[in-house]
């Protein structure tokens, strides 16, 4: 375990942390469960994309034979709003080492019409099960040591678009990352930051959902500024994450038409690629 992991001692646990509290939901019936959107998890009004995943992701966890995800697409329809929603999911197919499943968040609307915020396709399986053998040309972020980085606490004022999201995430972005805070953007539409809950808990396969769409946007590198709403997002879960902080690092290469694409890999304190995802954002111009 690498010295950043045992920066802060555990004070929550897997099962039993807000985390788990305000991604919990309750079945209603085979296949519908009911949950409270959290505020807390929201940036400016909107829920969080991550937070949104790990919360059908949770669901679908229940509704198939197999707990861990290995892959989920989803797509983002219309901003969810804290509150009153509901999982719709559906058993695609099931197999002895993979099942897939589909699911749906609702909400309703001011008339109480359902109306449909995410849709996603995931596959699921157990990472306990999987072999050993990495062969891979990945390696971790070069990020200064966590002492060394700097997050929403560091700076002399909130950041014009904090939320309420930031005071559930322990956050320590790589200070050359950082240019967009200072007026300096550098243009290379790049984020690298630790990462983990504020209150301790140790990451999962459900956190990792969550960690790939939790730092501040690329588009802030490159100038930009304002919400950066999600179109889609698939990320794919490698490995059970060990405990400690990880370390998450998201890049650009082309924005064109308003539209971004962001790679991000996550990494634990073992120094394993844990998680990888690729989405499509939409970004606001002038």
């Amino acid at each position: 375990m690498s010295e950043a992991a045992s920066v802060h001692a555990v004070r929550a646990r897997i099962g039993d942390s807000e985390f788990d509290r305000d991604t919990a939901v309750t079945r209603r019936a085979p296949g519908v469960y009911d949950i409270d959107l959290s505020a807390g998890w929201t940036i400016i009004s909107a829920v969080n994309g991550g937070y949104l995943l790990a919360v059908l992701g949770r669901a679908l966890a229940d509704a198939l034979p197999h707990a861990d995800p290995f892959t989920i697409s989803a797509h983002y329809l219309t901003a969810s709003q804290p509150g009153p929603a509901v999982v719709r999911t559906d058993v695609v197919r099931t197999g002895r080492t993979l099942s897939t499943g589909q699911a749906s968040l609702y909400q309703y609307d001011d008339r109480g019409r359902e109306v449909e915020r995410i849709r996603v396709l995931a596959s699921y399986g157990d990472l306990d099960g999987l072999p050993d053998d990495v062969r891979t040309t990945a390696r971790p972020p070069a990020i200064p040591p966590m002492d060394q980085c700097f997050g929403p606490e560091d700076g002399p004022a909130p950041v014009s678009g904090s939320s309420a999201i930031a005071d559930r995430l322990m956050l320590k972005l790589d200070p050359a990352t950082l240019g967009w805070a200072l007026g300096s953007p550098s243009g290379k539409g790049e984020m690298r930051s630790w990462f983990g809950l504020a209150d301790g808990r140790d990451p999962d396969p459900l956190s990792l959902l969550l960690a790939v769409d939790a730092l501040p946007p690329t588009a802030f590198e490159l100038g930009l500024s304002g919400w950066v709403p999600t179109v889609e997002l698939t990320v794919h879960v490698r490995c059970r994450p060990a405990p400690g902080p990880l370390r998450v690092s998201i890049t650009t290469r082309n924005l064109a038409g308003g539209f971004l694409e962001e790679d991000a890999e996550v990494w634990d304190s073992a120094d394993r690629l844990v998680a990888q995802s690729r989405q499509l954002a939409r970004v606001r111009l002038g």
